[in-house]
């Protein structure tokens, strides 16, 4: 389609009242992204495409959530709710810059694939003038029927205004569609409101175009394609299926995920093949995994990128920034964060590493935590190649360890070590022999006293 122009309308001016929330209801999150994030992103997907968003109130935090995909996108305010046509007029502006393809979508049906849009599109290029998205419901009440004669669709009928016959249709309207350009702003300002709400509705469009003798027809798209989100327990329902779909998607391009159900995927983890991961792991936005990873259980990443043949958790945090080299492990109840790890570098256990760069086969000990944080200002830890640095120490950052050296367990680094050095930083130990029991007995005998106190 990319040599169509194509001018995409989203609808997303709703108040969302039922998700009784502040958040206007296309900015709540499916996968890490807004709701309209994944419709621009669709729409973009189904070809070249202009986008203008048809917004009630804020504006400016709509378009920060389309701008990331389209930065060009057209805002325009419907100051009114006088129905969907009426909605799409708002856009006027866009639409008269003249189109070949005019596609009319809604910024509360985040599972909308571009493929379904594309399909529209294909059929105004067939020579349709008006194209309408229809789905198959196993229980269509409550849906408007879309009524075809002659493999043309001649009107969408509402659920209480249809016949016995028309109420068996189980093809149902999906709200989608697309409209010829030349004829958009015809078409939209024919819309009358003599119904009882006294509305503009985007659907007569349909009848309007075939009295004229337009091509109408309809295609069909999965139910959950057209899936509108009205409340949390459907925004919950959405954010399932759009999971559902992803883990199936990459599990087809070769990962292996052992218990799929209990891992979750932001819309744009990646992830590459003979990559496993393990159950209860999270994939925040911003997560990149090479070829051949190992992701152990109950993980979190985001923000970050895994080189190939790493070993990640389990019981391990990635958060923004963390770089981990090939074959490097980050092990269990560790934390990286804006820190490179170098190939094959350990982190097996118990370790913080923030603000850092960790040499190639490095290996830190348990409990190893580089102090980045003076209380203002972070500060950066540089770990050379092949250095060992012992159980439960501290590297007080800004500190600089050379190639090869050693820190004894238990040490707190404060000053630069040189490569091949070993440094220590913990007080001498003093040993006091017989000094445990004395100590023992006084506890013990001051406990008694106590107890006898506590008897009168």
């Amino acid at each position: 389609m990319s040599h169509r122009s194509c001018l995409t309308i989203i609808l997303a001016a709703g108040e969302g009242t039922r998700m009784k929330s502040a958040l206007p209801k296309v900015l709540h999150p499916i996968a890490g992204l807004p709701m309209i994030g994944h419709v621009v992103r669709a729409a973009l997907g189904a070809g070249e495409s202009d986008i203008a968003v048809v917004v009630g109130r804020a504006a400016e935090r709509v378009r920060e959530a389309v701008e990331p995909f389209a930065p060009a996108a057209g805002i325009f305010v419907q100051s009114e709710r006088l129905g969907t046509a009426h909605a799409v007029l708002a856009a006027r502006e866009a639409i008269a810059r003249g189109y070949d393809d005019v596609l009319v979508v809604f910024g509360d049906t985040p599972l909308v694939r571009s493929d379904v849009l594309a399909d529209l599109r294909g059929r105004l290029f067939e020579g349709a003038g008006v194209v309408v998205a229809g789905f198959r419901a196993p229980d269509p009440t409550g849906y408007g029927r879309l009524i075809e004669k002659d493999g043309n669709l001649a009107a969408i009928r509402e659920h209480r205004d249809c016949s016995p016959e028309e109420l068996k249709i189980d093809f149902c309207n999906g709200g989608l569609m697309a409209v010829a350009g030349a004829e958009a702003l015809s078409l939209l300002e024919a819309v009358g409101n003599a119904n009882a709400k006294s509305e503009y509705y985007l659907t007569d469009i349909v009848e309007i175009a075939a009295d004229r003798g337009m091509k109408v027809v309809a295609t069909e798209a999965g139910h959950e394609d057209v899936l509108g989100v009205n409340n949390r327990v459907e925004l919950a329902e959405a954010e399932a299926i759009w999971q559902r779909r992803k883990r199936r998607e990459l599990m087809l391009s070769g990962v292996s995920m052992t218990a799929p159900d209990t891992v979750h995927l932001s819309f744009d983890t990646e992830i590459g093949e003979e990559t496993i991961v393990e159950p209860n792991v999270v994939f925040g936005p911003g997560a990149k995994v090479e070829p051949g990873a190992k992701i152990r259980a109950f993980s979190h990443i985001e923000g970050a990128h895994v080189s190939p043949g790493a070993e990640i958790g389990p019981f391990a945090r990635l958060r923004p920034g963390a770089d981990i080299g090939a074959k490097a492990k980050v092990g269990n109840f560790c934390e990286v964060k804006n820190a490179v790890v170098d190939e094959g570098a350990k982190i097996n256990h118990l370790t913080y590493v923030g603000d850092a760069h960790v040499g190639a086969k490095a290996n830190l000990g348990a409990g190893t935590i580089t102090c980045n944080y003076d209380g203002f200002l972070k500060h950066h830890t540089e770990i050379g190649a092949g250095v060992f640095v012992g159980s439960n120490s501290s590297l007080v950052a800004p500190v600089a360890i050379g190639e090869n050296a050693y820190i004894a367990s238990g040490s707190v680094i404060t000053d630069d070590v040189p490569a091949d050095a070993l440094a220590f930083g913990r007080a001498r130990q003093v040993t006091k022999p017989d000094y445990g029991r004395r100590l023992r007995e006084k506890h013990a005998e001051a406990a008694a006293k106590r107890k006898a106190e506590k008897g009168k």
